[in-house]
């Protein structure tokens, strides 16, 4: 696959959909029915859905509301809460930002927020940052990626995406992990 520029105007506070199929990749690999599930940057809540559906109890927040209202409005990266939600995991699509300096913030804050399991829906060569190497290489909790070896298409359209992503996932605080790789698509696992 080549990564070529998509020719969107960003603007503040887009609105990234994240596919029902890229949630559902992750949940073949890690189930969440059961887990208290905390979703903060919900979004329209298409990856909170996925998640009830599959059993999950999932409080939702964001910095702004779109067509869906969040459990609390709440900035993830600029706010501590005050009554953050009992949780045993936080699974999101974060905010990317420039070099992907919000979603390193968000990766360390979330590391620090949840005691639980970690996953983050980010480009494909996250991990390749060496100024990164604290959360993977270099942390016990680190326990997979799952490379999506589809495109996810975030705006409505005939075009596909035009980036690789993968989910970064981390155990529970306390235990140590041996990291897995896995491969996840569209319709179901790839050997």
């Amino acid at each position: 696959m080549t990564v070529v520029a998509s020719n969107y105007a960003r603007k503040e506070n887009d609105l990234y959909q994240t596919e029902p199929w890229a949630t559902e990749a992750f949940l073949r690999r890690f189930p969440v029915n059961g887990l208290k599930v905390w979703e903060p940057a919900a979004g329209n809540h298409l990856m909170a859905d996925v998640m009830r559906d599959a059993g999950a109890t999932v409080k939702t927040s964001g910095i702004v509301v779109y067509d869906r209202q969040h459990d609390a409005l709440f900035d993830f990266l600029n706010d501590r809460p005050h009554n953050e939600p009992t949780i045993q995991a936080i699974i999101t699509n974060p905010p990317y930002g420039k070099g992907n300096r919000d979603a390193v913030k968000f990766a360390r804050l979330a590391l620090e927020r949840c005691e639980g399991l970690v996953a983050l829906l980010l480009t494909a060569k996250f991990d390749f940052g060496k100024t990164r190497a604290d959360l993977f290489s270099g942390n016990e909790r680190f326990w997979a990626k799952i490379a999506l070896v589809d495109r996810i298409q975030w705006f409505p359209g005939d075009t596909t995406g035009t980036e690789d992503h993968a989910w970064y996932v981390w155990g529970s605080k306390g235990a140590s992990y041996t990291p897995r790789m896995f491969w996840e698509g569209r319709q179901n696992a790839v050997p």
